[in-house]
């Protein structure tokens, strides 16, 4: 059960603000003349704050070492990202949030009683979120075909709404499998690689997009990372074991330099350094999404991935 509750909670500390922050660009994207839309992305937002600070408030001392190094719950740049994104959008932020998560532990202490408290309380949160994310994918799904039917604009792409919609989808799947079976399978790792890979390229396209046209060398880049990302989803589609042990090296290899480039970015448009369209909390958002997926690179073990696969292929 220890397992249970800290796979849960490791899930909501990362999704809960990816879905908050979602909702809070969706909410900045709508003209003011779009009060329904902006009422309900603002519920969400809220909805999903309230979610993660109650995980943050239980986790300390039971999540695992690798989440509270990974810089993929709060970065250097959060802060002052919800700072500065707040003052440009008047959107609410509790930045108290992000000074708590950056000051949780890990452990593996935990006594038999606390444990079934716990149990309780993530049970309870692990239904909440369902319910919140069943919710929030008919919304975001709702945006993009009125957008698509032309009777809504929205300052963000299709794309991005198709791309934050697949994100919504992972973490309520994660955490049916969690009530399901008391536990994340692992059995297709390179499943997980396939859609990281998928949602950094995309990352590179919106970067591109966002950027000014004047920042040429900046759009080179992210064109760059958009190109290595497209071509290791290609090699994906070999279905080769000894590719795919090859596939797994050079997403890590291709992550690291693209966070290193996001980080970057990030410090770039915090310290006004860099002409674009990107909120000061969508830059270190997509940094964090990186830091995650290098999460998972990294703690995968390779000689277990390819027995995995030949087990699945």
């Amino acid at each position: 059960m220890r397992n249970y509750v800290k796979n849960s909670l490791e899930t909501h500390l990362f999704f809960s603000r990816i879905m908050k922050e979602h909702a809070l660009f969706l909410e900045a994207g709508f003209p003011c003349k779009e009060t329904a839309w902006i009422q309900k992305a603002e519920y969400f937002r809220e909805q999903f704050e309230k979610l993660l600070k109650k995980t943050v408030e239980i986790s300390d001392g039971i999540i695992g070492n690798c989440i509270t190094h990974s810089d993929e719950l709060v970065t250097q740049f959060t802060v002052p990202a919800e700072k500065r994104t707040n003052c440009l959008t008047g959107i609410p932020i509790d930045t108290d949030i992000s000074v708590m998560e950056q000051k949780l532990q890990s452990g593996n202490e935990c006594s038999q009683q606390r444990l079934r408290t716990l149990v309780q309380t993530v049970n309870q949160l692990n239904e909440r979120a369902v319910v919140l994310l069943n919710g929030l994918i008919d919304f975001k799904e709702c945006i993009l075909e009125e957008v698509k039917a032309g009777r809504l604009f929205t300052a963000n792409y299709p794309l991005l709404i198709q791309h934050i919609l697949r994100e919504a989808k992972l973490y309520r799947r994660t955490l049916m499998e969690l009530r399901q079976n008391r536990g994340i399978s692992y059995q297709n790792p390179y499943r997980q690689e396939k859609f990281w890979n998928q949602i950094m390229m995309e990352h590179a396209l919106f970067i591109r997009g966002l950027l000014d046209p004047s920042e040429e060398q900046l759009i080179d880049t992210a064109d760059n990372f958009a190109t290595a990302y497209n071509e290791l989803l290609e090699m994906a589609k070999l279905q080769d074991a000894r590719t795919m042990d090859d596939l797994t090296r050079k997403s890590l290899e291709e992550t690291l330099r693209y966070r290193d480039f996001k980080a970057a970015g990030a410090e770039g448009i915090l310290d006004c350094k860099i002409a674009s369209v990107i909120l000061p909390l969508l830059a270190d958002h997509v940094l964090r999404e990186a830091n995650h997926y290098i999460r998972i690179l990294d703690c995968n073990d390779i000689e277990e991935r390819t027995q995995t696969f030949h087990k699945n292929y």
